[in-house]
């Protein structure tokens, strides 16, 4: 919906208004509708605006209610805020806005930092207290929407983005090693607080955040997802009458949340599809829907670069107001740089460049889309959960042999001296999959999988590049209701006939068959994922640049190794290695050098 930023000084000096304007700058992409600043003693806000509910000016922010003396920045939407609304203004609550900003206002005036409980939606805010002389920062429970930040000894910033932050200066940009490790072995994700940069932390998922104008914090989590069974046992169709109606409501919430046109980004998979497949339920009719395709070279061993009659089947189906795109390889290697500069982290998976690119498009049409981004995770949809499971071993053993994309030998032959540590991920991995109040290995790796691994990257590559157009995307398989109902469903049933039986269960006879049946698909981009030609040429470019060799990053065998035969060496998840270690480099020389 918009991008934030802050700024707090604890050490009596003023705080930086051009700092704060070039954060602004940087995130002007994100909200391209208005701009507004808020200064009080050692406090400044920003905020950059993408209307989506209450257009008017009423809704401008930051948001100040002087009667309770409280400022608010806040990126995302609540997708409750008419009910929350009606219940604050019984308890005598008086309303100047029409949007879901007031509501969060009033209920942290209400009801303190208890407030978020109430809230389902997406979202990252903070709220400034005149009287406490504080800031009340809090995260949404699946991560959707980013809050980034940076503290020295005499200031306290914020951003919805981390090349914001970089843009205000002052920012340790050292290469933080371990989270280098949990990169290089997690497919990229960085769990918070950490990310790539000593200087930048970011606050987690189902996490608040107080600061006050002493420079003292504290952090602490309001949400822990548990993976078990209900007392009272379920039959497989009292599971799907359960799982119908908890994600109709998701999907009906999330389209009447929104005073601008909704649309659907349609992949030609089982999960877009359904969402469309509901929402005509819903009596939504002639949605807009959208679908992108890529690729006219001639890769060897490349997968086809598009899903077009599966798409076109569900879109004529529906009789939906359809669009599709056709995006020819070299558009993608041109639009590269963009698209690097608009990741708010290094991310590797193949079809970041799709969603950039269909974002561009989409956003000429609509505001607003939803996707199927979480659904995979939420309900076993990916390959290797059964592959896991039907392991020996401890449950990082049986994780590590399908997931890591390179284990901690290869981390260190890979890396130079200085970036040498222990094996700090799968110490971090074999905790998290130890944590209480999951019943079975498959819950641990679900529940792990769905708060932290798709935070940091279907779900942070969907906003970054959904936002870098003033376009929001809403993801209805993470409505947190959705998920905890999910959560606690026998991981047998989701993984049953392929993995999502249950979504299969609901989809059938509401969606094609064939869209149902098929084998499971992505947004393609085989140049990435069979790095040849024009593509490889880049990657080589890249890491045999001057700057490269003088990062002293990685080792020089390792990299001549991965070149020569790119191919050769994929991860677990089937990606490239050599893209991987090409994209980490460019996305340095893009955001860090040049700071």
């Amino acid at each position: 919906m918009c991008g934030i930023c802050g700024e707090l000084r604890f050490d009596g000096g003023e705080p930086d208004f051009a700092g704060l304007s070039r954060m602004m700058a940087r995130l002007a992409r994100r909200g391209p509708d208005h701009e507004g600043v808020y200064a009080d003693g050692p406090v400044i806000l920003g905020h950059r605006r993408l209307s989506i509910i209450d257009l008017s000016a009423h809704s401008h922010q930051p948001m100040v209610d002087k009667a309770l003396g409280l400022t608010l920045v806040f990126n995302g939407t609540l997708y409750n805020y008419r009910e929350l609304r009606r219940e604050l203004a019984a308890l005598g609550y008086r309303f100047f806005s029409e949007g879901d900003s007031e509501v969060i206002l009033k209920g942290y005036h209400a009801w303190g930092e208890d407030c978020v409980d109430r809230f389902n939606g997406m979202f990252a805010f903070a709220v400034w207290s005149e009287a406490e002389r504080s800031l009340f920062l809090g995260r949404d429970r699946a991560g959707i929407k980013p809050l980034y930040y940076s503290q020295d000894g005499g200031r306290f910033r914020f951003a919805s983005t981390l090349p914001a932050l970089l843009a205000a200066g002052g920012v340790d940009t050292t290469l933080d090693p371990l989270a280098l490790h949990h990169h290089l072995t997690l497919h990229a994700v960085v769990p918070a607080p950490r990310t790539i940069l000593k200087g930048v932390r970011k606050l987690a998922p189902g996490h608040l955040m107080t600061m006050d104008a002493n420079g003292k914090s504290e952090t602490r989590p309001y949400w822990h997802l548990k993976a078990q069974r209900p007392a009272m046992p379920l039959g497989e169709q009292a599971w799907i009458v359960r799982v119908r109606a908890s994600l109709l409501a998701a999907v009906e919430r999330q389209m009447a949340a929104a005073d601008v046109p909704v649309g659907v980004l349609l992949s030609g998979g089982l999960d877009s599809s359904l969402l469309v497949g509901l929402l005509d339920q819903l009596g939504h009719r002639e949605v807009q829907t959208f679908s992108i395709g890529f690729g006219d070279l001639d890769l060897e061993g490349a997968d086809s670069g598009n899903e077009f009659i599966y798409s076109d089947a569900v879109a004529n189906h529906f009789r939906t107001r359809h669009r599709k795109y056709l995006i020819p390889d070299a558009e993608v290697l041109a639009a590269l740089p963009e698209v690097v500069d608009q990741m708010a982290e290094p991310m590797v998976s193949q079809d970041v460049a799709a969603f950039y690119l269909l974002a561009q498009r989409v956003s000429q049409s609509v505001k607003v889309v939803m996707s199927g981004q979480g659904a995979d995770e939420v309900f076993g949809g990916y390959f290797w959960y059964p592959k896991m499971d039907a392991e020996s071993g401890t449950p990082l053993e049986k994780f590590s042999r399908h997931y890591f994309d390179r284990d901690h030998a290869e981390y260190l032959a890979t890396v130079t001296d200085p970036y040498a540590v222990d094996d700090v991920t799968g110490e971090l991995v074999a905790a998290r999959l130890t944590e209480p109040d999951a019943d079975t290995f498959l819950d641990q790796v679900l529940r792990f999988d769905a708060t932290t691994l798709i935070v940091d990257d279907p779900v942070k590559r969907v906003d970054n590049m959904t936002m870098a157009w003033g376009l929001e995307a809403r993801v209805p398989f993470l409505d947190h209701e959705m998920v905890e109902l999910a959560m606690s469903m026998p991981p047998e049933l989701k993984l049953k006939e392929g993995g999502k039986w249950p979504l299969k269960a609901i989809a059938r006879g509401l969606i094609p068959d064939s869209v149902i049946d098929r084998p499971k698909g992505y947004f393609p981009v085989p140049a990435f994922k069979y790095p040849q030609g024009v593509f490889l040429d880049f990657m080589r470019g890249v890491l045999d640049s001057a700057a490269c060799r003088q990062r002293r990053l990685f080792r020089r065998e390792m990299i001549d190794l991965l070149l020569a035969a790119p191919m050769d060496h994929t991860t677990r998840l089937q990606g490239a290695k050599v893209w991987h270690l090409a994209l980490l480099e460019f996305w340095l020389q893009r955001h860090v050098d040049g700071n």
